[in-house]
């Protein structure tokens, strides 16, 4: 009884400072490191250093993390998106260095990464593994097939003169002035807000996510849901991996792993954005902005390349860390 008598008097701002830096702080850290850089490197600032932050570090980050927020809003995780990454890069590469159609080569890609997913889903929902250990099981495995695919992991490499012009326009053409793979991230994350906000499947993956077992006993097929949920992440993940290989022209053997970690720390970070701590799209965005932002930073000051990444962990942490004291302070706990 107490407790309602002495709560809102003692805490009444605290806890109302404490809710804009729950709700609010990932932006003020995007604002932050952002003047921070501005002020640090003249060359940050400029048009170009600013396209390249959108086409050369946001694009595939930003692509691969909106799989992972798939993944982790239905409660669970996917340590294998940068398997999906290869497989369909390698498909692509492969098919294109054969002669075949680019667009025929795309959709091998694609079905590539959703064979990927297809094999988390079976081992999580099929057998009932959990989807750590399923997908750190498909990472392991589907680094080994690469390097027997490909003698090794000797790199696979399209001759510049042997590179099909629809396959140069995704990786660097561009709309109007606006560059392919930009557009086409934009579009992966307008599709998969509107699957989160306005369909039925959205809904139920993030109810699993909350209260599995709510879920279960509501009469609704959880494993189902769960086994397209790992699909379409692993069809998302390919299509990162298209882009990246049309961007370099070469499939270098497991290179999607790079974007793994990261993936994992925008989705993490993203859920400060939410009242309740769950995945969304536009938390994920903007994490992967941040990241973007930080690892381009970092690169014109000329740190070095570890420091770059403790500096990138240290940044996670401190966001995180960040957003769960507030939390608690807004709270009362």
């Amino acid at each position: 009884m107490s407790l309602h008598a002495t709560t809102p008097a003692t805490t009444g701002l605290p806890r109302l400072i404490a809710g804009g830096v729950v709700r609010y702080g990932l932006i003020l850290a995007l604002i932050a490191v952002f003047a921070a850089f501005s002020t640090a490197t003249p060359t940050f600032l400029t048009l170009a250093n600013l396209q390249s932050i959108l086409v050369n570090n946001f694009t595939l980050l930003a692509i691969v993390s909106i799989a992972m927020t798939f993944a982790v809003a239905s409660g669970g995780i996917d340590l294998s998106v940068g398997t999906a990454m290869d497989f369909a890069s390698f498909a692509f590469v492969s098919l294109v260095l054969a002669g075949q159609p680019v667009a025929l080569a795309a959709l091998a890609g694609l079905a590539a990464g959703a064979f990927v997913g297809a094999f988390n889903a079976f081992l999580i929902s099929g057998i009932g593994v959990s989807p750590f250990l399923a997908t750190l099981g498909t990472l392991f495995i589907g680094r080994s097939v690469q390097q027997l695919l490909t003698n090794g992991g000797n790199p696979v490499y399209l001759p510049p003169n042997g590179v099909p012009e629809a396959f140069r326009f995704l990786g660097h053409g561009a709309i109007a002035g606006f560059p392919v793979p930009l557009a086409v991230a934009i579009v992966v994350i307008a599709a998969a807000a509107v699957v989160f906000a306005r369909t039925r499947f959205g809904r139920v993956i993030l109810s699993i996510g909350i209260q599995p077992g709510v879920v279960r006993y509501s009469g609704i097929a959880a494993p189902a849901h769960v086994a397209v949920t790992f699909v379409l992440v692993g069809l998302i993940a390919a299509i990162a991996g298209l882009i990246l290989t049309a961007t370099v022209t070469t499939y270098i053997p497991s290179s999607g792993n790079a974007f793994l970690l990261n993936a994992i720390g925008a989705t993490f970070i993203g859920t400060t954005l939410s009242p309740l701590g769950r995945p969304n799209v536009g938390g994920t965005v903007l994490g992967a902005l941040l990241l973007s932002v930080v690892a381009n930073g970092l690169l014109l000051t000329d740190l070095n390349f570890y420091w770059q990444q403790v500096g990138t962990g240290t940044l996670i942490f401190a966001v995180l860390a960040l957003s769960f004291i507030s939390r608690r302070a807004a709270s009362g706990a």
